[in-house]
């Protein structure tokens, strides 16, 4: 790491430089970058540079640990560019702008994982570390919920003493050493606290407002059948993680082509809630979702790549709220739904009717 390196691209953003530690002197290139849409998402988002007219804004700084660690999580080294050293290049990827934000909070959640987890453990998965550092950008913008009862605390409310990662898979589990203010007043004792972080999703249940009819799914769920569930295959609606890069509404309409093979013409929005915030890192934004459902449209779905293996049902909406009242869905996000659009199906359907 000796010398200087020129940082172009979503490097040579100030949110990157922050989140690495760096500081760097502006600098202008001859050239133009070309793709880099996912740059600092995907390892093989990284633009490439094109020579010719143009002006590259790149930001020379000395490397530190941080960049080093981070660069080889990305799968990036650094380039030749006559005497210097360029980083942030790649084979180019899709077109179009990259979220600097997202990308610096990524960097982030990759230099605040344990130090015993090596750059490859770490760029297998990049997928979740960008669904959580997506969560997280979500998470600080989201309105406060409480309706007002619940009074706003400052930024000193919770301080974290220590914090550490002993699991990290395709999930992973936090250990938190924190004091909080209390409602009496003062500072609670240092607790530890165990969070799966899991990261936000996408709920979605597909409703044929002309035939008046909901398509559900069926899959095998572990938990339930470590519990000792006799029925460890539940009914639930369409669900899944917000990738990283995409929109919560872009989610929902993905989910239905990968789990049931539906085109969602309208979305509803739902509820938003934490469905068990005492210990998992998890935020759930539910839909309903307009789809035609005729006779036959139900089959099995999901993806290969995933071992997704999910069956549809075609059920009238009548009986999905008979289903509900009657505690015959195990599934939280599924009951929740269905008693919401029973008591919501007058406002729908005027809107659908004067959209």
């Amino acid at each position: 790491m000796n010398g200087t390196w020129l940082l172009v691209g979503v490097l040579a953003e100030d949110s990157m430089l922050d989140a690495l530690g760096l500081t760097g002197d502006a600098v202008a290139l001859a050239g133009r970058l070309a793709g880099g849409a996912r740059a600092g998402i995907d390892r093989d988002g990284w633009p490439r540079l094109t020579m010719g007219q143009g002006i590259i804004a790149a930001r020379r700084v000395v490397p530190n640990k941080a960049l080093d660690r981070y660069a080889r999580v990305m799968g990036l080294t650094p380039q030749p560019f006559g005497s210097d050293l360029i980083l942030g290049l790649g084979s180019g990827g899709a077109e179009g702008s990259p979220s600097p934000d997202l990308a610096a909070e990524i960097a982030r959640q990759i230099l605040a994982a344990p130090a015993m987890l090596s750059p490859d453990r770490l760029a297998a998965r990049l997928p979740m570390i960008g669904v959580w550092a997506a969560s997280v950008l979500r998470g600080r913008s989201s309105p406060p919920s409480g309706g007002g009862l619940v009074a706003l605390r400052g930024p000193d409310a919770v301080r974290v003493e220590a914090a550490e990662e002993p699991f990290a898979g395709y999930f992973a589990v936090q250990v938190s050493h924190l004091r909080h203010r209390t409602h009496a007043g003062g500072m609670s004792p240092v607790m530890r606290r165990e969070t799966f972080v899991s990261g936000d999703a996408v709920v979605v249940l597909p409703w044929d407002p002309r035939r008046d009819r909901v398509l559900l799914i069926e899959q095998f769920r572990m938990p339930p059948f470590l519990r000792g569930d006799p029925q460890p295959w539940l009914l639930e609606t369409v669900a899944g993680r917000v990738d990283a890069g995409e929109t919560v509404e872009q989610a929902a309409r993905r989910e239905a082509q990968e789990e049931a093979g539906l085109t969602l013409t309208r979305l509803f929005p739902a509820i938003n809630c934490y469905p068990s915030p005492g210990a998992f890192g998890e935020y759930l934004y539910l839909f309903a979702g307009v789809a035609d459902l005729p006779d036959g449209i139900a089959g099995i779905h999901g993806l290969e790549s995933e071992a997704e293996d999910i069956r549809g049902h075609v059920i009238d909406r009548a009986d999905l709220t008979r289903m509900a009242l009657e505690g015959q869905l195990s599934n939280g996000p599924l009951a929740t739904l269905a008693l919401w659009l029973e008591l919501r199906i007058g406002t729908l359907r005027a809107q659908l009717d004067n959209p």
